[in-house]
This record gives structure tokens, sequence and C-alpha cells, in this order.
């Protein structure tokens, strides 16, 4: 997938960077990093937007998909 960030949206990726705070060079490594924000995105949206025309409440859906990604742990240990 080779989506470009919809500015649009008001989202704009980060400059990236690694464990030691220097930016990422490799432009593959960007690109990879920036389509999977997208994706991360796009599915975000449409679960909010379902849920909305569901007739749950904004904020309660919201605060979830927060409360999910809060939930998100590093599998390699910290600083890695």
């Amino acid at each position: 997938m080779t989506t470009v960030p919809n500015n649009r949206s008001g989202f704009h990726p980060p400059t990236w960077h690694d464990s030691e705070g220097k930016p990422l060079s490799c432009k593959e490594k960007i690109k990879v990093l920036n389509e999977n924000l997208e994706e991360i995105r796009e599915l975000a949206q449409d679960a909010l937007e379902d849920g909305i025309l569901m007739g749950a409440e904004e904020a309660q859906l919201r605060e979830t998909l927060q409360r999910l990604l809060d939930s998100l742990r590093n599998p390699y240990g910290a600083g890695k």
C-alpha cells in the first residue's frame, strides 16, 4: 500500500527518531512507518464513524480508542 497521509485530516506524521533521539534517515523505514500510521488512522476513523452511526457516544468511542492505544506493549523491551 502506498497511501500518502491525508493532510485534510489535520494529522501529520512526526519526524521519526531512533532510540538515541537521532532522526531516522532511511527513506524506506520512514515510508513504512508513515504508511502504518495512515492505515491505523483510517481504521480508527472507520470505527469512530461506525460507532457514531450505531448510536454510541462519541466521547466514549474516543476514550476507548485512546485506551486501546495505551494498552499496546513493546514486545522487545523498553528502549530497544
